[in-house]
């Protein structure tokens, strides 16, 4: 029988899971054995995984899972360097040339494991079949004039947390952009036809802010982009990948400009196609914000984990379109599940 076993994430202020009770009623009905760790920090409780069936296991239990058993987690495993040996699904970042992910696929190497990475689940057109893009897009962009509206204070932005739901989020931003006094800063979404654009346009609209919506087609004379420079935000949101062309360059960090915030919400600084290479880290939610100029000011926000801000919203989305090819792991060798792992064979055969 197909076992699935849901870990709890151990990665501070992650509270989302990839899987709702109502998901895991569907999947023990199509005979998929499911277990759920315990979780202090899950947003949903565990007592509706155990009144929808499912056995529930100690917090952080699955390195002791059995050996046919398929992890299924989020973030990032704890990097302790120790082998992999159980098939995980969770998001590697390991196929990019980030640096960090080398270490990662080293794991699975050494343990015999195979990583289904969550970017990498497409369907039969490259289409990926599940993203938590919308609301990293629209958390993202709620960070970036959080960030702004620092700036007018004559600060740098503070910490920021999980919200309850969206309508939270908006009064508290609403609240912070008109103590500012000032009008409503411009923007500039690159990537703004994807999921991601999406949401970071339509948080800006929603507080006000008018905004120059980008893709493929105002991008593809590969730069330079002196436009970005001209809005008060940028929000890039398109993946690194061969071929990304640089939207921000070194050289715009002295270069006159109205540009006092970035938003990185795709987040690829240790990429090497990384398209803003004027800051070399992700930032936290302690703290938000990297300044990396200081006359004219300018503050880079790019934390790697924006839904979960809003936890019960980007959870019951993502659960919502990663269900249906979780049913078909009966059948992984073949399908979503094949594709992704001939796209980790290729790496793994590199290390």
């Amino acid at each position: 029988m197909t076992h699935l076993w849901v870990r709890a994430e151990q990665r501070p202020n992650e509270e989302r899971v990839g899987l709702t009770p109502a998901g895991a009623a569907r999947l023990i009905a199509a005979g998929i054995r499911v277990t759920v760790e315990e979780s202090a920090a899950r947003a949903i409780p565990i007592d509706g995984y155990r009144d929808a069936g499912c056995e529930i296991a100690p917090e952080n239990g699955w390195p002791q899972a059995p050996a046919d058993a398929i992890i299924f987690g989020l973030k990032e495993l704890p990097e302790d360097g120790t082998p992999l040996p159980h098939r995980h699904i969770m998001f590697g970042h390991a196929f990019k040339g980030q640096h960090s992910g080398k270490a990662l696929l080293r794991r699975f190497k050494a343990g015999g494991g195979t990583l289904y990475d969550l970017e990498y689940l497409v369907d039969e057109t490259g289409r990926r079949v599940a993203a938590f893009g919308y609301w990293a897009g629209y958390a993202g962009a709620a960070v970036t004039l959080k960030t702004w509206a620092a700036q007018r204070r004559g600060g740098i932005c503070g910490p920021v947390g999980v919200y309850p739901g969206k309508d939270a989020l908006i009064a508290e931003l609403k609240a912070e952009l008109d103590a500012t006094g000032a009008p409503r800063p411009s923007a500039i979404v690159i990537g703004a036809l994807g999921r991601v654009g999406t949401g970071a346009a339509d948080l800006c609209e929603t507080m006000g802010v008018a905004v120059t919506k980008w893709d493929m087609d105002e991008t593809a004379h590969g730069g330079p982009f002196p436009e970005i420079l001209q809005h008060d935000l940028f929000l890039n949101c398109i993946f690194a990948r061969p071929g990304t062309p640089v939207f921000v360059p070194r050289e715009a960090l002295t270069a006159p400009r109205r540009l006092t915030a970035i938003g990185d919400v795709a987040c690829d600084p240790d990429s090497d196609y990384n398209p803003v290479p004027v800051y070399d880290r992700a930032t936290t939610w302690a703290e938000p914000a990297l300044r990396v100029a200081a006359d004219p000011v300018l503050d880079v926000m790019a934390i790697d984990n924006l839904p979960s801000m809003l936890p019960v919203e980007s959870s019951e989305d993502y659960s919502a379109q990663l269900l249906p090819s979780l049913l078909t792991l009966t059948d992984i060798e073949t399908g979503v599940w094949g594709r992704a792992k001939a796209t980790f064979d290729t790496h793994i055969e590199r290390i």
